[in-house]
């Protein structure tokens, strides 16, 4: 691999940059078809219920109403789902959660639709539900789903290496507790929403806010009885995603609604409060935990149980669990671990994929026990984890041995050599009034990719356009991560071109090739490579070509130049557009692909489905400094540091921009994002009641990049995407403590439990 690059470890504006800024770039939300009809779903609003009727016919007769469709118009199966296909597009029988679908309305206008929504008549039977995974755990309650061999239990599985938990009772120093994250929604921009249209071919051409453009059509064609090669979807840049648009969300009633509109193009969109009911929201969890180490700080095992919320259902409640269960032991060494999981049905809003996939919630228990044991061992809390990180060679709690890149050490180590690291305690000292300052330090981890279970494929095209110039048919949405310019990039070292003689298709399954979805931290890693391929086969081309032209004997004295094949020795040069001129289009297009390696180890791990284990693995070491109001409890973080190990940087600015929106994403978890529900309700339905930090929230960020190369990834690189997220509660949570004394094993982390939490300071005496 060379170790001198013409584009890479260079800073350089986004492709996208400018035309978003000037409003230029269309959003799936922008598309507004001539003639199109409005799609709504008429939600249940109750938690659990049987269906007795749904009476559509004060609806269907509203003028400017085209159809109301109930279960009855579905042909097909009627459930979507990822992994576990048990969600109803159209409830029929029963309700699981307030967000169920009952029924659909194609109306003219906006105004009619919600008229129309509102005279949709349910006569529903209330049900007793089940709200707390706990609750539904016990013997006689209520089941979401009746008939369903395991009763509430979606997935139940357990890894143990080594002698397990019973090392516990030999270890001197034993630090135990039980620690809760809540439910997060993802508070994109742009809400979830798309265009549908039945063409006179047959073909349903979708344009969708989705980060699964190839995967939405089999979902989508198995849930209505369609073929899936005659749907065509279109994934334009997405306003936000993180985890939200993994998987169906308008696809299935999109399309159901196109199938019923005559032809007409159909657009659903949902409201703030629609999304915020019915969309996915970060899992639940609740964990127990003991720890035992020697008196030197060596860690020596591990016991957790961890217990998941999936909410009504499935959706990819056991792969969040799974990935949770593999980095329960955080990026250290433990020998012996029993690692216990239940991922749990409840009549709660549906659980799915978050930014941190399951490894969020237990970072937060790993750390905080590693910030528990070192105050038992009297030791330094970065000393501590310094001396149990992982290195190549190791096996992690999970039985996983680490053969690929494995920087945690060096993440550790680069922290501690900030000067922010060393200037903490001047710091924490200059406090102003009525504040109390904190620092915390946090590691994480977190697998790259699928994981064992499901191929992590993808398959890359480009094309020599005839102006001489390049096409990369991205097929891996960019949600705002950036991936789409790294494709630029990759492609432009690959081929000593500039990035601004790429242009970028997003993904439409018409003409790019499957990838696999925009998620996992795999995306960059996994296209990226494959592009890689592809542009050394078209290279090899270009040289070939180039050699007739200029007459050269072979291409050993050749190059790629930028615009042209050039001859080293003697300077002569063809120009890339004469080249393309001379060659048809199938001779100047080039694809490869690539699977993603997994790991060969077997490991002590039962009950999983898929996802488990990981092979690559991103690392991330967190300083948190923060502020504590003696008056309010309010926290305020004031400074980040972090230090990550995702293989090389290809574009520091893309790099700062993942780190920094993590943390501060991270940070609103910590502090005041909770989905707050009562009975299965929710009780903060807007942006205006669920709080998210803003710019002005925002601290300072510093983004260390450690010296770390991924021989296996393009030009050296893994993933940062989802690392730093995973850091950002325990790090605050350690600073909160370090500042008030106030130990909170439960976030989030806010005044008022900061202030009922922290220890009072002794009155003092005139």
């Amino acid at each position: 691999m060379p170790q001198e690059f013409s584009q890479i470890d260079r800073r350089h504006p986004r492709n996208d940059a400018l035309p978003k800024a000037l409003g230029l770039e269309r959003f799936a939300a922008d598309h507004y078809p001539e003639g199109l009809l409005w799609a709504g779903a008429r939600r249940a609003g109750i938690p659990h219920a049987r269906i007795r009727t749904v009476d559509v016919s004060a609806a269907a007769a509203l003028p400017g109403v085209v159809r109301v469709l109930t279960r009855a118009d579905v042909a097909g199966s009627n459930l979507q789902g990822i992994v576990h296909k048990d969600q109803p597009v159209l409830a029929g029988d029963k309700v699981r959660h307030c967000g169920d679908a009952v029924a659909l309305v194609l109306a003219v206008d906006r105004e009619t639709l919600a008229r129309a929504l509102s005279l949709v008549r349910l006569d529903l039977e209330p049900l007793p539900g089940v709200f707390d995974p706990a609750q539904a755990l016990k013997k006689g309650a209520p089941l979401v789903h009746e008939g369903r061999r395991g009763g509430n239990v979606l997935v139940r599985a357990s890894i143990r290496t080594g002698r397990g938990a019973a090392v516990l009772r030999e270890c001197p120093v034993v630090v135990r507790g039980t620690f809760s994250t809540p439910m997060q929604a993802h508070a994109f921009i742009e809400t979830e929403n798309g265009t549908a249209r039945l063409l006179p071919d047959g073909t349903l051409e979708m344009t969708v806010s989705t980060q699964a453009p190839f995967r939405d059509r089999f979902e989508i064609a198995q849930a209505l009885g369609l073929d899936p090669m005659r749907i065509r979807v279109v994934a334009p840049y997405l306003g936000g995603g993180f985890g939200g648009k993994d998987g169906a969300t308008v696809q299935c009633l999109l399309a159901l609604a196109a199938l019923h509109a005559g032809g007409r193009p159909v657009k659903m969109w949902w409201e703030r409060e629609e999304s915020m009911l019915a969309g996915y929201k970060r899992h639940a969890a609740r964990l127990t935990y003991a720890l035992g180490a020697d008196r030197d700080g060596t860690l020596r095992a591990l016991s957790c149980r961890i217990v998941m919320d999936s909410g009504a259902y499935a959706h990819l409640g056991g792969e969040v669990m799974a990935l949770g269960m593999e980095s329960a032991g955080g990026p250290y060494r433990i020998p012996h671990a029993d690692i216990r999981g239940l991922c749990v049905y409840t009549n709660n809003p549906v659980a799915g994929a978050f930014r941190g996939f399951g490894a969020a919630q237990t970072a937060f228990a790993a750390e905080r026990m590693m910030d528990r044991l070192a105050e038992k061992l009297g030791m330094d809390p970065l000393e501590l984890r310094l001396r149990n990180a992982l290195r190549r060679g190791d096996r992690n709690a999970a039985g996983v041995t680490m053969t690929a890149s494995t920087g945690m050490a060096a993440c550790l180590e680069a922290l501690r050599a900030h000067p922010a690291y060393a200037a903490r305690e001047a710091w924490k000292r200059a406090a102003p009034p009525h504040a109390r300052r904190g620092a915390g330090v946090a590691a994480a981890c977190i697998g790259v990719g699928y994981g064992r279970g499901l191929p992590d494929a993808a398959t890359a095209r480009i094309e020599l356009t005839e102006t001489g110039t390049f096409r990369i048919f991205n097929a891996v949405p960019d949600m705002g991560q950036g991936n789409a310019s790294a494709f630029a990039l990759i492609a432009a070292e690959a081929l000593g071109q500039s990035p601004a003689s790429f242009e970028l298709v997003q993904p439409d399954t018409a003409c790019c090739l499957p990838s696999g979805s925009s998620s996992a931290g795999r995306t960059t890693y996994t296209y990226g490579n494959a592009l890689v391929r592809a542009c050394g086969a078209l290279r090899d081309r270009l040289l070939v070509r180039g050699a007739m032209a200029l007459l050269a004997d072979d291409t050993a004295d050749l190059t790629l130049a930028p615009g042209a094949v050039r001859h080293v020795k003697s300077g002569r040069a063809v120009p890339l557009a004469l080249l393309a001129r001379m060659m048809i289009l199938e001779d100047r297009t080039a694809t490869a692909e690539f699977v993603m390696p997994v790991t060969p180890d077997a490991t002590g791990g039962k009950g999983f489905v898929i996802g488990f284990p990981h092979l690559l693995f991103a690392y991330a070491a967190v300083l948190a400094l923060s502020e504590v109001d003696e008056l309010t409890g309010a926290v305020r973080v004031r400074r980040f540091v972090s230090a990550t190990d995702g293989g090389r940087v290809l574009n520091p600015q893309g790099f700062e921009q993942q780190v920094a929106g993590a943390l501060i994403q991270g940070m609103g978890w910590a502090l005041s994002e909770d989905v707050l529900t009562r009975e299965g309700r929710i009780l903060n339905p807007d942006l205006s009641t669920y709080l998210v930090p803003t710019a002005a929230d925002a601290p300072e960020v510093d983004c260390l990049a450690v010296d770390s190369v991924e021989e296996t990834g393009p030009f050296g690189m893994k993933g940062i995407g989802e690392v730093n997220l995973n850091a950002a509660l325990p790090s605050i949570g350690a600073a909160v403590q370090d500042a008030c004394g106030a130990r909170l094993d439960a976030a989030p982390l806010t005044p008022e439990k900061v202030l009922g939490a922290r220890p009072r300071r002794a009155r003092r005496t005139p």
